[in-house]
Order: C-alpha cells, then structure tokens, then sequence
C-alpha cells in the first residue's frame, strides 16, 4: 500500500483529511504540540477507528507539517 494509499483511505474511512483531523483535534483540545505518537493513535482509534498504520501516517503528514515533533534521539 502505498502512502497516497493509506491518506485515501483515512479521507474515505473518517471524511477527514490530515489536515482536518489537526484542526479537531485543536478544537476538542486534544493536540498539544508536545504529543507523542501514542496519544494522537489512541485518540484515532477510539473517535474514529482508524487501525496502527492509518494513525501513523496521520502522524507522519502532522510531524512534516511540524504540528508534531518527533522525540530526539538518545545518545
């Protein structure tokens, strides 16, 4: 499956975008900017039943957006 792919089938499964999903999660005030991967899958799964790797490339298209930060990396 191709990235496209599972953005398709986010749009197709929630009728939300990445970018809509942001703006909710703002308005429920669910994002913060210092969230981690964990809480934004949690919150896809439960409101809106989006499996591991539909979260996660929601994640992804939030962190490249730079809503989400990704943790730093331990020496």
């Amino acid at each position: 499956m191709t990235f496209q792919a599972y953005l398709d089938t986010i749009k197709s499964k929630t009728g939300q975008t990445p970018a809509d999903l942001y703006q909710l999660a703002v308005k429920q005030k669910v994002y913060h900017p210092e969230m981690k991967a964990a809480e934004l899958v949690a919150w896809l799964k439960k409101d809106f039943a989006l499996g591991q790797g539909h979260a996660m490339a929601v994640w992804a298209v939030w962190k490249d957006q730079g809503w989400v930060h990704a943790p730093a990396k331990k020496k």
